[in-house]
């Protein structure tokens, strides 16, 4: 009967170790994921840049007859910088601007009794 009484404090003390151990190993993961994350959709805009550069060489080489069908390369370009744009939005989220605040006093001497040299005049 010692015997499994010892087993199920064991089995405890292991489950309340997994218990404490597991949140900072998930929080980690999650702080390196972010920073893979980043990582990534950086590499994502160079790429989006690069495409970029191409379609503006493609419209300045593409033939100039006017065929039945033809690639809207400007339109293209728009929809590059809107995904561009709204990767870097992400990347880069507006911070709160600090707030212009009141000048202070800094005086905060005051006497129980104005003197002579404070009495109104």
């Amino acid at each position: 009967m010692a015997l499994r009484i010892d087993s199920c404090t064991h089995w405890t003390g292991l489950w309340v170790a997994i218990l404490l151990i597991a949140p900072s190993t998930f929080q980690s993961a999650a702080a390196a994921d972010d920073g893979i994350e980043r990582e990534q959709l950086a590499a994502l805009v160079r790429q989006l840049d690069l495409i970029d550069r191409l379609a503006e060489h493609a419209a300045h080489t593409a033939p100039q007859e006017r065929a039945r069908y033809h690639f809207d390369h400007a339109r293209l370009r728009e929809d590059l910088q809107r995904v561009r744009a709204g990767i870097q939005d992400y990347l880069t989220p507006p911070r709160a601007q600090p707030r212009d605040p009141v000048e202070l006093s800094g005086d905060y001497r005051q006497s129980s009794s104005p003197s002579d040299e404070e009495a109104p005049q």
